[in-house]
């Protein structure tokens, strides 16, 4: 996510709409900072030494959600998707070990842990279709099948959180499931939005159909 350097060069449409980006920017780091598991779990992926990564989707989604909706009792988390970006020779993969490490700090978490880079090596085998190797870890983020979980979070060494949100933040604040039809199929996100059942999990969620 990016903020203009220089707003007196804005125009004034452009420095409303960066000034709604930075304030659902800070909201959505607040509502981390007051996750106690949010927080761990960032502390425990940050440990791993990665040099580009970030908490991502569900995870993400499911800590706002909760917020937006008032939830007393936070939601489970199906799983806790990690993504990094690290190119290597097939067969080189760390996930497996990174993975393992995680599940030893935080044994209750059900991680789920993928190097975008290689993910063009078994992305036709798995859903059907080929992908172009990512460039970035924003670029593989922006690919989501939603552009409500197209968000991902990292933490520095100096505990300052960074927000990767290639498509904006106007879908998760807005409880709004859009189908992004950078990588999935409009099949995919249909069988997708049947499982997950977001407006029974979440008052007030819309979803569009495709």
């Amino acid at each position: 996510m990016t903020i203009a350097p220089d707003h007196r060069l804005m125009h004034p449409n452009a420095l409303d709409e960066a000034a709604q980006v930075h304030d659902m920017a800070a909201r959505l780091v607040a509502m981390a900072r007051g996750s106690d598991r949010f927080m761990a779990a960032l502390r425990a992926v940050r440990e791993q030494g990665l040099a580009s990564w970030c908490i991502g989707a569900g995870a993400v989604r499911t800590l706002v959600w909760d917020h937006l909706c008032g939830l007393e009792q936070p939601s489970e988390w199906p799983d806790c998707d990690v993504a990094y970006f690290e190119p290597c020779a097939p067969g080189q993969e760390r996930d497996p070990r990174i993975q393992a490490s995680l599940a030893a700090a935080m044994p209750d978490v059900a991680w789920d842990v993928t190097n975008q880079a290689a993910v063009h090596r078994w992305h036709e085998a798995y859903f059907g279709q080929p992908a172009a190797p990512y460039r970035s870890l924003e670029e593989a983020v922006a690919s989501w099948p939603e552009f409500a979980t197209c968000v991902g979070l990292t933490l520095a060494a100096d505990d300052s959180i960074g927000v990767i949100a290639p498509h904006g933040l106007d879908d998760l604040f807005a409880r709004r499931v859009r189908y992004n039809p950078a990588r999935a199929t409009a099949a995919a996100y249909r069988e997708r939005v049947a499982k997950k059942r977001y407006a029974r999990r979440w008052p007030g969620v819309t979803v569009i159909p495709c």
